[in-house]
């Protein structure tokens, strides 16, 4: 069940996205079909739960900074 549904700016190209919030499972998914990114986090935790974005990856010198 969808609480609410709104339109926002791709956080990876820029278009506009759907973004739709869902109360009974306290998450927010994101999704563009411009691009095929999608984003679902916990309402609750702000954790993601799920994402995908392609044309995005993590260099290897990224990659290393990143690692504890």
């Amino acid at each position: 069940m969808i609480s609410f549904f709104e339109k926002v700016h791709c956080p990876n190209c820029g278009e506009l996205a759907d973004r739709y919030h869902l109360a009974k499972d306290q998450l927010t998914r994101t999704q563009c079909s411009a691009c095929d990114y999608l984003m679902i986090t916990c309402d609750r935790t702000g954790r993601v739960i799920e994402a995908y974005a392609p044309g995005l990856f993590i260099g290897s010198d990224r990659q290393a900074m990143l690692r504890p």
